[in-house]
C-alpha cells in the first residue's frame, strides 16, 4: 500500500502544526506581559513610594541610628571646613561655634602659606614614602600568610595559628610600641643578650633612618592578621571542583595556586588596593606620635602629626583645617583614580562601573 506525503502508515493524516505567531501579533504583547527584566522593571516603578515605604519601614528603621551617626559624626562636622578661608579665632565669640560667624575672611592665604611651608612638605614626603613602603612590604604579607594557612590541612592547626595572627589585632598602639622596645631597644632583649656574650648592643627604635622599615614592621605585625581573615573568607568561596579540575589536567600545586587561587583573590585584592591607595595620605597618628621623641620630627612627622601640631599644639586651626583639607581632597581623588585603574582591569572596586 502506498502511502500519500505527510500520512501515517494506517492512512490518517497528523494534526496540522499550530502556526507562530506573526510579528504584528509578537509586538502586540505589552513589556508587563513578558516575563522579562523589562516587565518587572515596568511593575516596580508602578509601585507607590508609599507602599514601598511601608513596605520597608523595619529595614528603615534598622538603619536610622547608622544614618544619625553618619550625619552627626561624619557628615556635619564638614561644615567646619569653612574656617580654613578664615583666620579663625574661637575666642572672639562665646562658644567655638559661634566664633566662626564672627572671624574675618582671608580667602587662600592658608593654603598659600601651606605651599611655601617647607615643614609641610618635608611632612608630605615622609608620609607619601612611608605610604609606598607599607604598600610593597606590608600588603603582600596577609596574601602570603592566607594562602599558607588556607594549605593546611588539619582544621585545628589552621585554626590555632589564625587566631594567634589575629590577635595582635586588639593591642593599642601603646602595648605595640613597648613590645618593639622591649625586643628591639637598646635595653631590649636582643641588645642585652649580645652584651652578655661580648658583642656591641644596637637601639633601633631611636634609629632615625630605620624608623620607616620599623613602622612597617610594627604595622604587619599588628594588622595582618585582619587581612588574613579577609583573603580567607575569600578563599573559603573557591569551589573545590576548580581545584580537582586542575588537578585532573596535571596542575601541581604551584599552577593551581597561580591559576584558581590568586585569580579567586583578585576581586578582593582590588577592592583593598582601592581602599589602601584613597588612605595613602593617613598611615597613622598614634604610631608616630609616641615614636617621635625617639627619632625626632624630621623622621617621624607625617601629614596626621603636622595637622595635630599646628592646630592643637600651635593654636592655627585655619591652618591646620587647610591642610586637612587638602590632603582628604587628594585621598578622593586617589580613591576615584584607582577604581577607575580596577575598572580597566576589568574589576568591580569599590563600586561598579
Amino acid at each position: 500500500m502506498s502511502l500519500t506525503a505527510g500520512s501515517r502508515p494506517d492512512g490518517t493524516r497528523p494534526p496540522a502544526a499550530v502556526e507562530e505567531p506573526t510579528a504584528a501579533v509578537a509586538t502586540a504583547v505589552t513589556k508587563d506581559q513578558v516575563p522579562g527584566k523589562a516587565g518587572r522593571a515596568g511593575r516596580a516603578d508602578k509601585v507607590p513610594f508609599r507602599i514601598r515605604l511601608r513596605r520597608d519601614r523595619a529595614l528603615i528603621l534598622m538603619t536610622l541610628p547608622v544614618i544619625l551617626l553618619l550625619l552627626l559624626f561624619n557628615y556635619v562636622p564638614l561644615l567646619g571646613n569653612v574656617v580654613a578661608f578664615q583666620d579663625y579665632d574661637p575666642y572672639v565669640s562665646g562658644n567655638g561655634v559661634t566664633a566662626i560667624f564672627h572671624s574675618p575672611w582671608v580667602g587662600v592665604e592658608q593654603f598659600s602659606r601651606m605651599v611655601d611651608d617647607p615643614l609641610f612638605w618635608s611632612a608630605a614626603k615622609n608620609t607619601l614614602v612611608l605610604f609606598v613602603l607599607q604598600l610593597v612590604l606590608f600588603f603582600p604579607v596577609p596574601i602570603a600568610l592566607a594562602l599558607l594557612i588556607n594549605s593546611v590541612i588539619r582544621p585545628r592547626v589552621r585554626a590555632v595559628a589564625q587566631a594567634i595572627m589575629y590577635l595582635p589585632h586588639f593591642f593599642s598602639w601603646v602595648l605595640v610600641v613597648t613590645v618593639f622596645q622591649q625586643i628591639f631597644g637598646g635595653a631590649g632583649i636582643i641588645a642585652q643578650t649580645l652584651e652578655d656574650h661580648g658583642w656591641s648592643g644596637f637601639d633601633l627604635m631611636t634609629d632615625a633612618d630605620l624608623f620607616k622599615y620599623l613602622v612597617t614592621a610594627q604595622a604587619v605585625w599588628k594588622d595582618a592578621g585582619w587581612g588574613i581573615i579577609v583573603f580567607l573568607a575569600a578563599l573559603a568561596a573557591v569551589s573545590t571542583d576548580l581545584y580537582e579540575a586542575a588537578a585532573m589536567d596535571g596542575a601541581g600545586r604551584w599552577r593551581r595556586m597561580w591559576h584558581v587561587t590568586l585569580p579567586a583573590l583578585r576581586p578582593v585584592i582590588a577592592l583593598l588596593l582601592v581602599l589602601r591607595v584613597g588612605d595613602a595620605l593617613s598611615v597613622g597618628f598614634e604610631q608616630f606620635l609616641l615614636q617621635r621623641h625617639a627619632v625626632g620630627a624630621g623622621a617621624s612627622e607625617v601629614l596626621d602629626t603636622y595637622v595635630w601640631n599646628m592646630g592643637i599644639q600651635n593654636g592655627d586651626f585655619s591652618y591646620a583645617a587647610a591642610v586637612g583639607l587638602v590632603k582628604g581632597a587628594i585621598g578622593v581623588c586617589l580613591v576615584l583614580g584607582a577604581n577607575k585603574f580596577a575598572h580597566l582591569l576589568g574589576e568591580q572596586g569599590v563600586y561598579r562601573k
